[in-house]
């Protein structure tokens, strides 16, 4: 299983959850979620094999959903639009997300990371 681990190193959640991949010996390989956001096509794929809404995607304590009034334009715009926009900075987009290609996981909760990874 190899894992792609998106994560943002000043995020105390991303931490927490790369501690724990590190600490259940599992092997991935790491990106910088700012400096390398997913593409738009990529953020598609991870919204439709997580079984999430796509409002689950975005970052809603950071400070650019904020300052966007994002949380406004999540009720009216359309999927397309809100993929587009998570694209367009990576600072937007909740963190970490873990991906094996088949399964995908958005934030880090320890029961969700046992369930899906071990």
């Amino acid at each position: 299983m190899s894992l792609t681990f998106y994560w943002y190193p000043k995020c105390g959640t991303c931490r927490k959850a790369k501690k724990w991949l590190d600490d259940h010996h599992l092997s991935y390989k790491e990106i910088h979620i700012v400096e390398n956001p997913p593409s738009k096509e990529e953020l598609a794929g991870f919204y439709q094999k997580s079984g999430l809404e796509l409002k689950k995607f975005f970052n809603t304590s950071g400070q650019k959903y904020r300052e966007l009034g994002i949380k406004d334009k999540v009720k009216s715009a359309s999927d397309d639009e809100l993929l587009t926009l998570l694209a367009s900075d990576g600072m937007l987009i909740k963190r970490p997300i873990l991906t094996d290609g088949e399964k995908v996981t958005v934030g880090f909760k320890e029961e969700e990371y046992e369930e899906k990874w071990l």
